[in-house]
């Protein structure tokens, strides 16, 4: 997947964070994105079931409104910019494999220098989109979901979405399409659509005024009981609970 139409609007002072063996951390509702990068140790996040590393070598991109736990493996330094933008998907981890891991570290120190300094916007932005250039030349090549993900972005409010749709999308069997899952993420199709719509639905719980009801039809549930139990299940409480314990609209 190509992020040629990246726009970053604003850029937080970069610093590191000094990560202890057994950290851990459960974010709910990250206010950024996250540009990670690891001189030592390892942290593993887990995201909607799936378990990304960061570790030396690689960058990881955190999503803004993501949810996850964090784990700290092993003692490390792990530096950290967080920024706004578009162009960027918000319900999943980037690893991304760094060609030059010294040279994007270099370009942090350069970026955080300018900081100290009371550098120049233009002159700050200018060396945060050459990181990012150095960090996304060298993403993985698409996995064989990458479409019926793409698909699945575009119809999770769709309540009529089904194993089946999402196979005949890729011209595969449902049988052949569950072993994909299964094996790239560890989890079924179907709590694949179940974890994209509670993310939606929380997203929109936090940041509208717009009613339970209305936000269980608008991410894909046939109905608010449906939509208030699955929530619960997941999140541990209501989603009118939910709403008025993380909401950040301004009234």
């Amino acid at each position: 997947m190509k992020y040629d139409n990246i726009i970053v609007t604003r850029i937080h002072e970069p610093f590191t964070v000094h990560s202890h063996k057994g950290r851990y951390f459960q974010m709910n509702g990250r206010r950024y994105f996250g540009l990670s990068l690891c001189i030592s140790g390892q942290i593993t996040y887990t995201h909607n079931g799936v378990t990304y590393v960061s570790q030396p070598g690689n960058a990881v991109i955190l999503p803004q409104g993501g949810e996850y736990t964090l784990c700290g493996d092993k003692a490390g330094l792990f530096p950290l910019i967080n920024f706004h933008c578009t162009g960027l998907p918000t319900d999943r981890f980037l690893v991304l494999p760094l060609e030059d891991p010294h040279g994007c570290l270099a370009e942090f120190d350069a970026i955080r220098a300018s900081f100290l300094a009371g550098g120049k916007q233009l002159e700050v932005f200018s060396l945060f989109y050459r990181l990012l250039h150095k960090v996304l030349q060298s993403q993985p090549a698409d996995s064989r979901l990458t479409p019926v993900l793409r698909y699945i972005d575009t119809y999770y409010s769709d309540a009529g979405l089904t194993n089946q749709l999402l196979a005949d999308h890729l011209g595969i069997s449902e049988v052949y399409l569950r072993k994909l899952f299964l094996e790239e993420l560890h989890i079924t199709p179907k709590q694949y659509i179940l974890e994209k719509r509670i993310t939606e639905a929380k997203q929109l719980l936090r940041n509208t005024t717009v009613g339970v009801s209305q936000v269980g039809e608008q991410c894909g549930f046939s109905g608010v009981y449906h939509f208030c139990r699955a929530f619960k299940k997941r999140v541990g409480i209501t989603p009118t609970q939910y709403a008025e314990q993380n909401r950040i609209f301004n009234l």
